[in-house]
């Protein structure tokens, strides 16, 4: 026998006050949109001083897999978690925030000189700091074949010129592994300094392997100099070979080898560009992959691996979410990036306003930290903190200004933070992208945002934020697909 509903009576004296409460509760889930939310552990033991998860040779494991025939798939990893030592990562997260604002500074002037109309303002100390040459945690590595010998790379979709350190080396870093040597391979060849190959370095690093001579002897070879912010560099001259990229080999491939490094390197062989210039990894392998890659950035507390993969075969992504796209911003000023407008947030639920959006922000695998312009970061903050209230507050550090002291939390509920892009594409940034772990004791837990120094400085969208998404460039059809995705592998 079903139930009937049962209707009570109501004191109609009463009506006027439940319409006003009523108008009240709406207006609260209007204003602060139930306060989206997730929950955040506070005391993961990734924080405390531990040797790496995996030993160096499982880590540098390479392939995952092939796709479709124009398809491969690359492991990637955090660096750090493969060094095989123990790891303070107190020291390293505070270290990595002072180098991180080295590179942002190093791309802000970069930025200016291409904005400028002389090309003298493009000086070696303007050239952006590159993923892995400063930062010692939060950057991911790959292993390709390179004439039939294993390198790591770091990647970096903020640089154009692919390079490892090469024998014979007139001052190099240690690195994990034998030196790439093109005396005994094959395959190798110089690029001279009279080719096309070697003017096209101008893009790629703000100098070109000019001809001339020293001491009478007239140079061949197209030398590059590569100098970042923080003093590093690489130096050295260009050539060609072939690289096994998963399942996929490439012929002639041009990169840079460094005979001169320094600098805060690690144990990578050198870099992998995956920037927009004609002598980027991308660029080459256009006929092979057609201009399309993706990666998915593991989070650091779980130490997963995540994945870098080229080509149009989607099988290997394993998105939760579906894919939503945003055009790349044409910018000839900035041709060598990758521009996204940024058009509106979010924080709980709660939509934000800001003069500034509309505009252009980089989105970039080497820088760590997302910084919004000013007007932005402001909004972001007010309401963050409107939200996350209640908790005892911390200094500031470095160039984080939101911090909190969570020792005596197990875990916190946390407001879910979203940017939204030109086209309605979203990225919800994941619950451990939201605070940097200053101190791994959560004594010094900050909001991972940063403000610009100035308003007409370029936003840049930051691997932090970037965690566990898929993320998907398409340069043939200019657009940028997001979507989130456990990154584990």
């Amino acid at each position: 026998m079903s139930k009937k509903a049962t209707f009570l009576p109501m004191n109609l004296s009463l009506a006027p006050f439940l319409l006003v409460l009523l108008y009240h509760l709406l207006s609260c889930v209007a204003v602060h949109g139930v306060q989206e939310k997730k929950i955040l552990s506070l005391h993961n033991n990734i924080w405390s001083p531990r040797k790496s998860y995996e030993a160096p040779s499982s880590c540098f494991s390479h392939n995952l897999g092939k796709g479709r025939e124009s398809s491969t798939t690359l492991k990637m990893k955090h660096r750090e978690l493969c060094s095989g030592k123990t790891i303070d990562w107190g020291k390293k997260l505070r270290r990595a925030l002072t180098l991180d604002n080295l590179r942002v500074q190093s791309l802000q002037l970069r930025i200016k000189a291409m904005s400028s109309t002389t090309t003298e303002s493009i000086s070696e100390a303007q050239i952006p700091l590159t993923s892995g040459m400063t930062l010692q945690t939060l950057n991911y590595i790959v292993t390709v074949d390179l004439g039939g010998r294993n390198m790591t790379l770091i990647v970096d979709t903020g640089s154009d010129l692919t390079w490892v350190q090469c024998q014979p080396c007139k001052s190099c870093y240690n690195q994990e592994g034998p030196l790439y040597d093109p005396s005994v391979s094959s395959s190798y060849k110089t690029v001279f300094c009279n080719s096309s190959t070697c003017q096209d370095l101008v893009a790629a690093t703000g100098n070109s392997g000019l001809c001339g001579g020293d001491n009478g002897v007239d140079k061949t070879t197209c030398d590059y100099v590569v100098s970042y912010g923080d003093g590093s560099y690489t130096r050295g001259n260009l050539g060609s070979e072939s690289i096994q990229l998963g399942d996929t080999k490439v012929e002639s491939f041009v990169f840079g080898c460094g005979r001169s490094n320094k600098g805060l390197f690690g144990g990578a062989s050198g870099l992998m560009g995956l920037g927009r210039s004609s002598v980027s990894l991308v660029s080459q392998t256009l006929k092979n992959f057609n201009g399309v890659f993706s990666y998915c950035l593991p989070s650091l507390e779980d130490g997963a691996s995540g994945s870098l993969s080229f080509g149009e075969d989607s099988s290997v992504y394993k998105n939760t979410t579906s894919v939503s796209y945003t055009p790349l911003v044409q910018n000839p000023q900035l041709s060598s990036f990758y521009v996204l407008n940024l058009t509106g947030a979010s924080i709980g639920g709660v939509d934000l306003e800001s003069s500034s959006f509309g505009g252009g922000i980089l989105i970039d695998s080497g820088t760590v930290i997302t910084r919004l312009p000013p007007s932005i970061y402001k909004a972001v903050k007010t309401e963050f903190l409107k939200q996350f209230s209640g908790f005892p507050s911390a200094p500031s550090y470095s160039i984080l200004d939101t911090c909190f002291n969570l020792t005596s939390y197990e875990d916190v509920s946390i407001p879910t933070i979203k940017m939204i892009f030109q086209g309605n594409a979203e990225l919800e940034v994941d619950v451990t992208g939201v605070f940097y772990f200053v101190k791994p004791d959560a004594s010094l837990v900050c909001l991972a945002l940063a403000s610009l120094s100035y308003e007409n400085d370029v936003g840049i969208l930051g691997n932090y934020q970037q965690k566990n998404q898929r993320v998907i460039y398409d340069t043939k059809q200019e657009k940028l697909g997001i979507a989130g995705e456990n990154c584990s592998f």
